[in-house]
């Protein structure tokens, strides 16, 4: 199923950064699994990263075309997301796919909430980026879910950034149930600095999960496992994450730096951790 914005974007001439979400309908008539998701810009001199989230409400299809700055969009982002993360895009980032015999469940008449980060231009340019949905063509037997620690689960908050500051903060996250991980994808904004997880299984084993030591908030991408990782109940996700509000940062949005906190805004932050698995 190909989906393609309702109308192309116009970018126009004023070298701004733009963040703008635009909603696509899927008009699917039932539930159905897909086994891979592929974004497609359509104007690669301007699309600079995009993040695809699944919704189920269909309230938040007045979001179409709006800023990420725009105060109606933040009242659109207070409804729940069934996927907060179902696909990020940057460039060099391949389309996600899950193991033989997996599928990601999308369910019937859902909207695709498309946030598209596009570069400052100083000439009108346009964009009519797509989104490509491939379907499970075989049985599913086991369905891909979406586990994603967030700000709340930090053991040292408030999570919190004061201007020139370099704060580290930390995660420990019991599983409550036995997984296998397909696929990991941390997310942070500009200031983010490093991000490392790992696995303490109950029975003492130590089993690294990711370890990125500079982050790129323009190289972001979906880790996938050359085969699940299995990870026991009762297992403790260790998770720690480094942030650079500096004026020594050259990815800081705010020169002088300002005070930062949590929000979907690129010059908030975020501190997320996005596992799939079945």
């Amino acid at each position: 199923l190909i989906l393609q914005m309702n109308k192309a974007y116009v970018l126009f001439d004023k070298s701004i950064v733009d963040y703008r979400f635009f909603n696509l309908r899927t008009n699917l008539r039932e539930d159905t699994y897909l086994k891979s998701v592929e974004f497609i810009p359509g104007n690669k001199r301007v699309v600079h990263h995009s993040r695809i989230m699944l919704d189920t409400t269909n309230q938040i299809r007045g979001i179409d075309g709006l800023s990420e700055y725009d105060p109606k969009a933040l009242e659109y982002q207070k409804h729940p997301l069934a996927d907060e993360f179902l696909y990020g895009w940057v460039p060099g980032n391949l389309p996600v796919s899950y193991p033989s015999g997996t599928g990601k469940k999308i369910f019937k008449n859902s909207d695709l909430i498309l946030n598209i980060h596009y570069a400052p231009t100083s000439k009108i340019e346009t964009d009519s980026s797509l989104i490509k949905l491939y379907f499970a063509n075989e049985k599913v037997e086991n369905e891909i879910k979406v586990l994603t620690i967030r700000e709340g689960d930090i053991s040292n908050q408030p999570f919190f950034i004061p201007a020139n500051s370099k704060p580290t903060f930390y995660v420990s996250y019991n599983l409550k149930q036995s997984v296998n991980m397909v696929s990991v994808m941390p997310h942070m904004h500009f200031i983010g600095d490093s991000f490392k997880a790992l696995a303490i299984t109950p029975s003492g084993d130590a089993i690294p999960i990711i370890k990125i030591d500079r982050w790129d908030f323009n190289w972001q991408s979906t880790y996938l496992f050359e085969k699940p990782q299995f990870l026991p109940k009762g297992t403790i996700i260790l998770i720690t994450a480094t942030y650079d509000n500096t004026s020594s940062n050259p990815e800081n949005p705010n020169i002088p730096p300002k005070d930062i906190g949590y929000g979907w805004g690129s010059t908030d932050e975020m501190m997320n951790f996005v596992i799939y698995y079945y």
